[in-house]
């Protein structure tokens, strides 16, 4: 099944953004998703420049690259932070972009312990005329609390709109909650709009998301979930390394470019 496979440019956290385009590009990619997540990797970011974006906008065109989406994680929760995330809304639809990926934060309110997912669903419900004017569509990332694409999925239906997807990361759901994604996607593939493909080594709570095929994910059987539900979905690798993060710029590269040959091997079309 032909989708598009991407490069998140979170890759290269702690690397420029001119690093990320250079790297991905040379490794066969032609299609990034790029990162603006305040304070972590602000490789596009709203408060940036129009000559800086243009610049980047620029260098993405010359290196034949497709930014379709847009990594603009913001605690959808805190009602503080939704004017950040309206930023990034205007800033993927700069860009071109058809999506944009948050996770939904921490579902902590100020008169109760948790939130209730119908709760969260009127959160993210408050967005919908801002994904209309932008043309994009939400996909939200089972992360933290909402660790597991059933409970994403869940929400995704309470929303109730074509404009809102389960982004599926193949390994937060074994970081954050130490569930096998072969048992978790089942549950929600036909909501899902979107994944992170991440692999990892270890089990909950452990740190360490290396190049894919490197790790213990079993990324033919998640592919042949998609395929025999018909989910043509986008897939976006996304690599972090262990806690110590990366140890140089070359090794960032090389994980991209052994990611691209382990797909290609799979028989996927980049």
């Amino acid at each position: 099944m032909n989708r598009i496979v991407a490069v998140n440019s979170n890759c290269y956290h702690g690397y420029s953004i001119e690093e990320a385009i250079d790297g991905i590009r040379t490794a066969g990619f032609h299609f990034i998703e790029l990162t603006a997540t305040k304070g972590w990797t602000e490789h596009v970011f709203p408060t940036m420049s129009f000559n800086d974006l243009n610049s980047v906008k620029d260098r993405l065109d010359d290196a034949g690259l497709v930014a379709f989406s847009m990594s603009g994680h913001t605690n959808l929760m805190d009602t503080e932070r939704i004017g950040d995330f309206i930023n990034n809304m205007r800033l993927a639809n700069f860009f071109g972009c058809d999506t944009i990926v948050s996770s939904i934060g921490e579902a902590h309110l100020k008169d109760q312990a948790v939130a209730t997912n119908e709760e969260v669903a009127r959160h993210i419900q408050n967005l919908l005329p801002y994904l209309e004017e932008y043309d994009l569509d939400l996909v939200l990332e089972n992360h933290g609390e909402h660790a597991t694409g059933q409970i994403i999925k869940e929400i995704v239906e309470l929303v109730g709109s074509r404009r809102v997807w389960v982004n599926y990361d193949t390994a937060n759901v074994i970081y954050f909650a130490g569930v096998n994604p072969l048992a978790d996607l089942p549950r929600c593939v036909d909501k899902v709009g979107y994944m992170h493909i991440k692999d990892k080594i270890g089990g909950k709570g452990e740190w360490n998301f290396p190049a894919l095929g490197k790790g213990e994910i079993d990324f033919p059987a998640i592919l042949g979930l998609l395929d025999e539900a018909g989910n043509d979905c986008p897939l976006s690798i996304e690599i972090e390394f262990t806690s110590a993060g990366s140890k140089d710029l070359a090794e960032v590269n090389q994980a991209v470019r052994d990611s691209y040959d382990y797909l290609k091997d799979l028989g996927l079309n980049i």
